[in-house]
């Protein structure tokens, strides 16, 4: 979908030619997985698939919204005296959510709005539309209306519009990855204290593949709220002898020394993953500043065998593709990335071998899990902006 066909729509819906662009990216965390509720780092990026907004501020106090996604919900509207949650409301109460609170927090937004949307990323992919729409939405009403709104403000606003408006109890990583993301580069971002650092990410003659097992993520909640249990548990294990706030807060080193301590060996695999992936953001940060992609590759990997063997949180689909990447040639690193058992995994890779690497893994796939696997080549991209 190019821009001209965007502008085509916006002016068949809403009858008007003026209006202005705009642009939020999807997410991906290149390393650091199940790490951020144990107070580690985590390692995401911006990429080039994401969510357009064309809009026109309108005279009087009625928001029209259509989206391009969703062609048969037609205009969805309502005016500044309703901005509570509305089930029949769908897709535009993330909008909406940043509308409510923005004008909670003070900014005068004081006349509706016409806008279109159009998301290009792939649907239940794990790469965040639902962030993207409330951060492409946040700098709409920030441009539209010349309101001054410190970009991390605008962040949180974008998490308690998923945690209170939308009622889901998502961290800050998606927001922040895609409201400060850069192009060409990685954000470490310490959850405990939410200290960022930019690494650039050089890809030149690489790309990164995102590879989706198309499994639905059934079990991904409850084994969720399960890991984040054990890992408490360890956690309180180990503060008999140490003075820790947070698994992010303790070395391997300091790990194996205090192991012990952790009753079961399963609690022991939890902990360890949570202390080793944090380590491996770090150690990721140091091979990109040194613009070593081998070594970046080499932390993805280790980082998948981490997330199998001691969180348990891969299952076959995401393995299949995982290892069925590391046996092609061209490829430098591959793993899981987001809750896992279904959703999507990433690989580093060569450019001029993507199509054959594409071509083999897919074969793999199929021949082992009955069913095919979708991939999307991204670069690193743009945080939210006018465009």
């Amino acid at each position: 979908m190019d821009h001209e066909q965007l502008s085509n729509r916006f002016i068949e819906v809403f009858n008007e030619t003026d209006y202005r662009s705009f642009f939020a990216p999807g997410r991906i965390n290149l390393i650091g997985e199940h790490t951020d509720y144990n107070g580690g780092h985590v390692f995401p990026a911006s990429i080039t698939k994401g969510t357009y907004a064309l809009a026109r501020k309108r005279d009087d106090d009625k928001f029209r919204m259509y989206s391009m996604n969703f062609e048969d919900l037609g205009v969805i509207e309502f005016d500044l005296s309703d901005l509570d949650y509305n089930k029949a409301h769908d897709w535009a109460n993330y909008p909406k959510g940043m509308l409510r609170y923005l004008r909670e927090k003070g900014y005068d937004i004081a006349t509706g709005v016409d806008v279109l949307f159009y998301g290009n990323i792939p649907n239940g992919a794990g790469l965040s539309s639902s962030a993207s729409i409330e951060l492409v939405s946040g700098v709409m009403f920030e441009k539209l209306f010349n309101l001054e709104i410190d970009r991390v403000e605008l962040v949180k606003i974008g998490q308690l519009v998923e945690n209170k408006f939308i009622g889901v109890n998502s961290g800050f990583m998606d927001q922040f990855a895609i409201g400060m993301g850069k192009k060409n580069a990685g954000i470490l971002l310490d959850c405990d204290t939410l200290k960022y650092e930019y690494a650039p990410i050089e890809l030149d003659d690489h790309l990164i593949l995102i590879m989706n097992t198309n499994k639905r993520r059934e079990l991904a909640d409850s084994k969720y709220n399960e890991r984040r249990s054990e890992c408490e548990q360890a956690l309180s294990q180990l503060r008999k002898e140490l003075d820790v706030q947070a698994l992010g807060n303790i070395t391997s080193e300091k790990f194996e020394q205090y192991k012990y301590l952790i009753e079961t060996e399963t609690l022991q695999k939890r902990a360890k993953h949570a202390i080793y992936e944090n380590e491996r953001t770090l150690e990721a940060l140091k091979a990109l500043k040194a613009g070593d992609l081998v070594e970046f590759g080499r932390l993805l990997n280790a980082s998948h065998t981490s997330l199998r063997d001691d969180y348990e949180v891969t299952g076959k689909e995401l393995d299949t593709l995982a290892e069925a990447a590391w046996a092609q040639e061209g490829v430098l690193g591959a793993r899981m990335t987001g809750a896992g058992f279904g959703g999507c995994a990433i690989a580093l890779v060569e450019k001029d071998k993507a199509q054959a690497i594409i071509d083999a893994i897919g074969k793999l796939y199929e021949k082992t899990i009955g069913y095919p696997a979708s991939f999307y080549e991204v670069s690193i991209g743009d945080g939210a902006k006018e465009i």
